[in-house]
């Protein structure tokens, strides 16, 4: 069955209890991001156009897309290849701040690459890089050091984890 076959297995939708409400629940975002790796164990950080910080490939979630479905298409938009994405590894929820909602970032195993031939969207991302953690974590925010150490420990124990701001909640 594909997602539509399964929605309308679904049946109709419940009614709402209060009429219009579901119109002021509060909204999250969402992003979908890929650890890449090459054979020597790096992490593929890409830097952004428009961020001073590294950051791994993927993005945000549009309307009605899954995060593993944002995360694929984000790959292949940024760095030119339509990776077999793998399982999750971590969901973090990152707080409110400044101007920024609150959301959720799901990371997945995007695998190890064999080559370098990547075709980065300019309009995305200047330059690649890959990277230890430690030697990214000066260009990374905080929160997105802990939630890749979080990710790389989940590669090695075979299970997902969830975080509150990169911190494991256990």
């Amino acid at each position: 069955m594909n997602r539509q076959d399964d929605v309308i297995a679904e049946g109709e939708p419940e009614k709402e209890f209060n009429p219009g409400i579901a119109a002021r629940f509060p909204r999250k975002t969402v992003a979908g991001g890929a650890l890449i790796r090459d054979r020597a164990g790096r992490i593929l950080f890409l830097e952004p156009t428009y961020k001073p910080t590294l950051d791994i490939p993927g993005g945000i979630v549009e309307y009605d897309e899954s995060p593993y479905d944002a995360c694929r298409r984000e790959v292949q938009e940024e760095i030119g290849l339509d990776l077999e994405i793998g399982r999750l590894l971590v969901v973090d929820w990152v707080p409110a701040h400044g101007p920024w909602t609150d959301s959720l970032a799901f990371v997945f195993d995007g695998g190890v690459l064999d080559h370098d031939a990547l075709t980065l969207d300019p309009t995305e991302a200047r330059a690649h890089h890959y990277l230890t953690l430690d030697e990214a974590t000066p260009r990374l925010r905080p929160s997105m050091a802990r939630r890749l150490a979080l990710a790389l420990q989940s590669l090695s124990t075979g299970s997902p984890a969830y975080a509150d701001f990169g911190r494991a909640n256990s």
